[in-house]
């Protein structure tokens, strides 16, 4: 857009069917660039996400939040001065990304997050194991810092020079968390906005499909909660 460089980043590990989909809902003119981190894939995704005309990253390290940081070192790069998230799953739904990009374009918020807790969201897309760990989160953060928060979903827009001045450390699942609670410590501006979340078409969830996948992003979410949430505001 206009006096801005956008590029949307979706890290994706096995998501040929879902990424195909995903890839060709993106709304037009609005994006600059499309960036898939392909996290050490088995499938074709990688072959998939350039046959759609989307830049493709090799990162063969497997971590949600490596794939996210080698993704915005390729934002970085290409000159993006706006950076949106998504997951390659296809639970993001496109037509929410105007509405996601409009507070940050129109300078009223630094981080935009996108909540699958709302009203809007298709009945049972998120997990109650994973609904109650995010609710928890999100509480916390929201307590401490005086934010109004109900989620701490993949969904978000986000200033490169502010994640560029969080200095992000965690390459796994609590990557989002050190993201949000390091932006509400700083009181940089945060804003959320309901999504049009949907259920899973293909596959299975890295994080809710399994037991053993939501106990762990749980650990890592609460464990990257206390790590980075402090006593009250203070700088990055």
């Amino acid at each position: 857009m206009a006096d801005h460089t956008i590029a949307l980043i979706i890290p994706a590990l096995n998501e040929e069917r879902a990424l195909e989909k995903l890839l060709a809902e993106l709304p037009p003119q609005t994006l600059d660039h499309i960036i898939v981190v392909d996290n050490g894939s088995t499938d074709t995704t990688a072959q998939v996400a350039r046959d759609a005309g989307a830049q493709v990253v090799s990162e063969p390290i497997r971590g949600y939040g490596r794939a996210c940081w080698s993704g915005f070192c390729a934002a970085k790069k290409l000159g993006a001065d706006l950076l949106v998230f998504m997951d390659g799953d296809g639970s993001d739904n496109p037509a929410d990304l105007p509405a996601m990009l409009q507070p940050a374009l129109e300078d009223q918020a630094d981080l935009v997050m996108g909540s699958r807790v709302s009203a809007l969201a298709e009945r049972g897309a998120v997990p109650p194991q994973a609904r109650l760990g995010n609710w928890l989160v999100s509480h916390v953060i929201s307590l401490r810092y005086g934010v109004s928060l109900h989620d701490v979903g993949s969904f978000r827009v986000v200033r490169t020079s502010l994640l560029e001045a969080l200095q992000m450390r965690e390459m796994t699942f609590g990557w989002p968390v050190e993201m949000l609670a390091k932006t509400a410590r700083a009181g940089y501006r945060i804003s959320e906005l309901p999504l049009h979340y949907r259920r899973r078409q293909y596959g299975h969830s890295k994080v809710a499909g399994t037991l053993s996948g939501s106990i762990r992003a749980a650990y890592l979410m609460l464990r990257t909660t206390a790590r980075y949430v402090g006593r009250r505001r203070r700088n990055v």
